[in-house]
């Protein structure tokens, strides 16, 4: 049982990755599938979610219009489209599946090792 995600890497501000998170050992539909990351010395931050019924997916502020979170039922993975990549985005990401969406929770029912994500020029 696992939940792995990667696609992490360096890229200048401005540009784009797309994180993969991929489920095993699981039903991967019967779970929300969210993205955390954190940034050296600072807490843990909730980025996104995707529902596990309908596709509804929301986002943090700090990156609504620039990042999309989809989901490949037949594939068990979901994505993390990231664009316009600023600095403030650099941080280890992962991603968490639970129940229903959450933007805080103590332990998530599985959650990934984390992927670096570095933005610099």
């Amino acid at each position: 049982v696992q939940l792995q995600a990667s696609g992490g890497g360096s890229v200048q501000p401005g540009g784009s990755l797309r994180l993969s998170c991929a489920a095993s050992g699981f039903t991967f539909n019967d779970y929300a599938i969210g993205w955390f990351r954190q940034a050296p010395g600072q807490e843990r931050e909730w980025v996104s979610c995707i529902s596990k019924h309908d596709d509804t997916a929301t986002y943090a502020e700090s990156v609504k219009g620039r990042f999309s979170i989809t989901r490949d039922r037949d594939k068990n993975t979901a994505y993390l489209q990231m664009n316009n990549l600023k600095p403030e985005d650099t941080a280890v990401y992962h991603c968490a599946a639970d129940p229903r969406c959450y933007e805080w929770r103590l332990i998530h029912d599985y959650w990934s090792q984390g992927t670096q994500v570095t933005v610099s020029s």
